[in-house]
């Protein structure tokens, strides 16, 4: 499925294809719609690009204690802890 953006919205917001193509990204990752890897291949931005825009807003990574816990295993399981 595709969505076609009108040249007028794009106009009236003052950003590019790209750039709103970022925005949608971010806040459907913002909102647990989608995961930072689908928004960054979405994008085509890497790992540290796709970090970089949500510091601009003020928006941190989602990492909740189940990803804490799930990466304190496997450092376990590599003996690095």
């Amino acid at each position: 499925m595709s969505v076609s953006i009108p040249d007028d919205i794009l106009r009236a917001s003052k950003m590019t294809e790209e750039e709103l193509k970022l925005e949608i990204a971010i806040m459907l990752y913002q909102q647990g719609k989608i995961s930072s890897g689908k928004a960054r291949a979405w994008t085509g931005l890497t790992v540290i690009e796709f970090q970089h825009q949500l510091a601009l807003r003020g928006l941190c990574i989602n990492y909740d204690v189940e990803d804490f816990e799930s990466d304190v295993k496997t450092l376990e399981s590599m003996g690095l802890l």
